[in-house]
């Protein structure tokens, strides 16, 4: 898988993204060899709650030169050079007056800030500290922007739907609106993209699971206007995923709730097969998961990363590059969310119908026909707290925490006494 995942890494990279334009869709174009995307076009000006989507965004060359002819910054060479929605420009201006107009790290000389103006026009560079100190105060310098904002054109978003026998889904939802960065934008609609294509090779699913890929804010708010008051009553749960591509620990930040479905999962899988990782309580920054745990929706959406957004140096810089991720860990991501997803799959409440003393497990062939050994195994041990804790109060999560043993072991005890007539799940 991590192969695959690099080829269309690769392919994606140099691809410039924004909240709208060509670039959006020449990257749900490639993603859809890997989902089965309905791709939809949001006309400009639409009004999503307090917000409306924006002009469409594009750009076709942007560069800076000096009196010498010379191309000093450029566009084609690294896109996140331009400060996103830039509107176009051309003109010749001495030092003074392209200052303003220059956006640099001090405290990180060496790197190219990426930076956006979506809601405010204006246009602008970023470029190295180092770079700007290079620049001679006593030049003058041409400037050409062709960009284009086009009220009449759309934003372009995508979704895929799962289908399985509940109509209660399981929402993943990542962004797809920044240019040539590696963990803070392509880690998510890749590992999005093949945790998809993985689930759809399962042949019966109990939940409904959508997909949705969006520019960051704009794209969710949007969602949330045409699909929120059907997830409040019928979303399981749900995940954003951004951040997820470095060799970092697991992080998991939970929903406003606290302790919602994919909170309890989430941390439950983590703590039976991480060593180190992180819990993160919710904080109203971030991602996406503001807006979907905004306190009119409070859905019980959390997000799985990996080294947190503003918590790497390389973090919307011109560092978060190929160097920067890891495509084992990519798939390792992937592989995580499955076994979450296994979980939530699994996760309900078991009645044991011969609660009074313990079924005759001998002669079903459960439970050893030596009697009093010592060190019983493991599976017998597992299948003694089941028995114990299905008494239709407990749910999968919960007998897992109170008997210390790990849902991987559970799952298969719970299936033997299944078809063994002992054991049947709450609803029957």
């Amino acid at each position: 898988m991590k192969n695959e995942i690099e080829k269309y890494f690769d392919r994606l990279w140099p691809i410039t993204r924004s909240l709208t334009g060509n670039g959006n869709r020449e990257t749900l174009k490639i993603l859809s060899e890997l989902v089965d995307l309905k791709v939809t076009e949001i006309p400009c000006g639409t009004q999503c709650f307090d917000w409306t989507v924006p002009p469409e965004w594009n750009i076709n060359e942007a560069w800076i030169k000096n009196s010498k002819g010379e191309k000093i910054v450029d566009f084609s060479k690294n896109n996140i050079h331009i400060l996103g929605y830039s509107e176009p420009y051309l003109g010749n201006l001495d030092f003074d007056n392209l200052k303003p107009h220059l956006y640099t790290l001090p405290e990180q000389p060496g790197l190219i800030p990426y930076l956006t103006s979506y809601y405010k026009r204006r246009w602008g560079f970023c470029i190295s500290h180092n770079q700007f100190l290079e620049l001679d105060e006593n030049d003058k310098y041409d400037i050409f922007i062709d960009s284009s904002l086009n009220e009449n054109g759309a934003m372009t978003i995508g979704e895929a739907v799962i289908k399985g026998k509940s109509e209660k889904e399981v929402l993943f939802s990542t962004y797809i609106c920044h240019p040539s960065l590696a963990s803070n934008e392509l880690s998510g609609p890749l590992v999005s993209a093949f945790i998809y294509r993985k689930l759809k090779e399962q042949k019966e699913l109990k939940y409904t699971y959508r997909f949705i890929f969006v520019p960051e804010t704009i794209g969710s708010i949007h969602s949330l206007s045409v699909n929120g008051e059907k997830w409040k009553k019928n979303l399981h749960a749900g995940f954003v995923i951004t951040c997820i591509g470095d060799n970092g620990k697991f992080t998991y930040k939970k929903s406003r709730r606290g302790n919602s479905l994919p909170d309890r999962a989430a941390e439950a899988i983590l703590k039976q097969t991480e060593t180190e990782f992180n819990i993160v309580d919710f904080f109203p920054g971030g991602s996406d998961e503001r807006q979907y745990c905004s306190p009119g929706f409070n859905l019980p959406v959390g997000s799985l990363m990996r080294t947190m957004y503003g918590k790497y140096p390389e973090y919307h810089t011109s560092a978060d590059d190929k160097n920067f991720i890891s495509f084992e860990a990519m798939e390792k991501a992937v592989l995580k969310y499955l076994e979450i997803v296994e979980v939530l799959e699994r996760n309900e409440k078991y009645i044991n119908k011969m609660p009074f003393c313990e079924p005759q497990l001998g002669k079903r062939g459960l439970y050893p026909t030596l009697g009093s050994q010592k060190r019983p195994e493991d599976f017998v041990t597992a299948m003694m707290w089941v028995l114990n804790l299905t008494d239709g109060t407990n749910d999968l999560i919960s007998i897992s925490e109170k008997s210390k043993i790990p849902m991987s072991q559970l799952i298969p005890v719970i299936d033997r006494l299944i078809e063994n007539g002992i054991l049947e799940n709450e609803t029957g």
